[in-house]
């Protein structure tokens, strides 16, 4: 039986104060591969530091965090810096893209970072945006694309090294309705493809998109029954 890809035990995460503030207050998450999860709540709810831990980008002060069945609490930086590059993809709300650099050169960045052989790369890259729908735009600069097609580009970044997990912050708040729904559709085709997806937004058609769905309120954790 494999292990889950996350698995998240006791979790607390405090910061200095005075006062002391607790964004997170024992936490326990389990997440099987291939699940589709979104993470609601309103801002300072502790959605952010969730994803900062679920990101290996930040650590917990108290509790166990086990990502594809390994303790992340004893890693070095540099091993949670290779565990993130193997195993996470990251979009967020506002592209983060290099605005001299072209398309295709935005989604190679990545994979200098994360083992991908040299000669794999611009292949890899190209089947990226062929797969989000943007292979004619791949010698554009993302200043002359539109949103929709910058957070494509984004998607393509954050899928072409063969990440386990995809964590979406916020991914349609740049974005129109009709923009965001094509967005999330394609997050969601990745997720029918066995990637594992954790969507966390305040936009609560979005979160209902979701197969499962947890809300943050003063951070903890409680699990969400939409009504149909």
């Amino acid at each position: 039986m494999t292990a889950p890809i996350v698995e998240l035990r006791d979790v607390t995460r405090s910061f200095p104060g005075p006062p002391e503030v607790q964004a997170l207050k024992g936490v326990s998450l389990t997440l099987e591969e291939g699940e589709y999860l979104s993470i609601v709540g309103p801002s300072g709810s502790g959605k952010s530091t969730m994803l900062n831990i679920l990101g290996l980008l930040d650590r917990p002060t108290v509790g166990d965090y086990r990502l594809n069945g390994t303790s992340t609490g004893s890693l070095t930086d540099d091993e949670r810096a290779a565990a993130r590059a193997q195993f996470i993809g990251f979009v967020f709300q506002a592209f983060h893209l290099m605005p001299r650099r072209t398309v295709l050169d935005n989604v190679l960045m990545p994979m200098l970072y994360s083992g991908v052989p040299r000669g794999e790369r611009e292949e890899r890259a190209r089947a990226a945006l062929d797969r989000v729908g943007l292979g004619h735009r791949v010698n554009f600069l993302p200043g002359t694309l539109s949103g929709g097609e910058k957070q494509r580009v984004a998607v393509a970044r954050a899928v072409v090294s063969g990440p386990k997990m995809l964590l979406a912050d916020e991914p349609t708040g740049s974005l129109d309705q009709r923009t965001s729904a094509e967005v999330m559709e394609l997050f969601e085709e990745l997720n029918a493809d066995g990637l594992t997806l954790v969507v966390i937004t305040h936009d609560q058609a979005v979160a209902e998109r979701a197969r499962r769905s947890i809300r943050i309120s003063d951070g903890r954790l409680s699990e969400v029954a939409w009504a149909a």
